[in-house]
């Protein structure tokens, strides 16, 4: 090989294993995971609680409109029966009137 060719070679550095981190490092990495779960699980238990409290307000305004909804049907009935008997009223007045007519008419 000639001289002349000299060539410019960088070597890259295979990257080297991460050293494993301490015992003491893993312990706190552990803790601060288990903070963070124990944090989770109780917004989780709050939220829980919200959500079976407005279950529970749902149950209450149902159980308000259920009673509502009887007082009308109530009411509803008791319209009905006085329709009912004003018309029966109306049908007599009618029967009379048309007596009356048949009457006059002869």
């Amino acid at each position: 090989m000639p001289d002349s060719m000299n060539f410019d070679v960088n070597v890259i550095p295979f990257p080297s294993r991460r050293p494993m981190p301490p015992t003491d490092e893993g312990q706190e990495r552990l803790h601060r995971a288990l903070l963070a779960l124990d944090e989770a699980v109780q917004g989780q238990r709050s939220a829980v609680a919200a959500w079976r409290a407005a279950l529970a307000d749902l149950g209450a305004v149902m159980s308000g409109l259920g009673d509502s909804m009887q007082r009308y049907r109530s009411s509803l009935d008791t319209l009905d029966t006085r329709v009912a008997g004003l018309h029966a009223q109306a049908v007599q007045l009618e029967q009379t009137a048309d007596k009356a007519l048949a009457g006059s008419a002869d």
